[in-house]
């Protein structure tokens, strides 16, 4: 199947603490793929602002993609973005973050609970993990209800690393009241949901989140659903695109949601 607009809402350069390959590098990667459209969102993690030197690199990140938005500006559309990590956090910290750049795109994301590791880190059991889980919910909606996103990224994360544990039983779904209520509220705030194609790459196997949330979002209401392969290296931009697409119109989406100076744009799955 031929799609016609495939966009990368959720791309990192070497400005991330993570993030290996330049914008240029990641655009040209784009550009080669014949996307549609490419979004650097790199990391801010709130609660680190004032320790480490992320002002410089979101500044950093922020001139880069304006110059390839020039650069490139017949052939892709560029968008800039940020990943706003752990906003509520530290709230202080993400206003100012979110001062430093004319931003098209802000992806909302929670990859540790306060006073924890990412959750790359953390050691897991049977037991633990139920208890993260609900921790993470309860946190999770505390930044569904903050106004500083556009998008709320990767939902089910922990499950990225939980279930790399073949021992251990712990599917979404067994949380579906707290589920629905993050889902309702980004809903109520009209956010949108991403579908982070990591997964794919990735023990876990599929998207974050999976179909199953997907269409549990549209049920309820959802309209807006951002696509993104959460690339950190140039190698890995546009990865899995097309099969969240796929997923998308499974689960009854027509359109996609790209955005441009913090506005929605839709465009069509096929």
């Amino acid at each position: 199947m031929k799609y016609k607009f495939i966009s990368d809402n959720h791309t990192h350069s070497q400005h991330s603490f993570d993030g290996k390959d330049s914008v240029a590098m990641l655009a040209e990667r784009a550009l080669h793929l014949g996307l549609y459209s490419l979004t650097v969102t790199d990391h801010c993690d709130c609660q680190e602002y004032y320790k480490e030197n992320v002002r410089k690199s979101i500044e950093d990140s922020v001139r880069d993609v304006m110059r390839a938005k020039g650069m490139y500006a017949d052939r892709l559309r560029v968008y800039t973005g940020i990943e706003l990590g752990q906003p509520t956090q530290d709230m202080k910290a993400a206003k100012e973050a979110l001062s430093l750049g004319d931003y098209d795109f802000v992806l909302g994301s929670l990859h540790n609970l306060r006073g924890e590791q990412d959750f790359y880190f953390l050691e897991y059991d049977q037991e633990s993990s139920l208890r993260l889980i609900e921790r993470y919910f309860d946190e999770l909606l505390e930044l569904a209800r903050c106004d500083c996103f556009d998008s709320l990224a990767h939902l089910t994360y922990p499950f990225r690393y939980i279930n790399a544990h073949p021992e251990i039983n712990a599917d979404v779904m067994q949380f579906a009241p707290q589920l629905d209520a993050v889902l309702e509220t980004i809903i109520k705030n009209g956010k949108a949901l991403e579908v982070n194609t990591s997964g794919l790459r990735q023990a876990i196997g599929k998207t974050l989140p999976d179909e199953n949330v997907v269409r549990r979002f549209r049920e309820l209401g959802g309209k807006y659903v951002t696509i993104g392969s959460d690339a950190h290296r140039w190698s890995d931009i546009g990865a899995g695109i097309e099969d969240g697409l796929n997923m998308l119109l499974k689960c009854g989406f027509t359109h996609f949601t790209v955005y441009s100076k913090r506005e929605p744009v839709m465009l069509p799955v096929i």
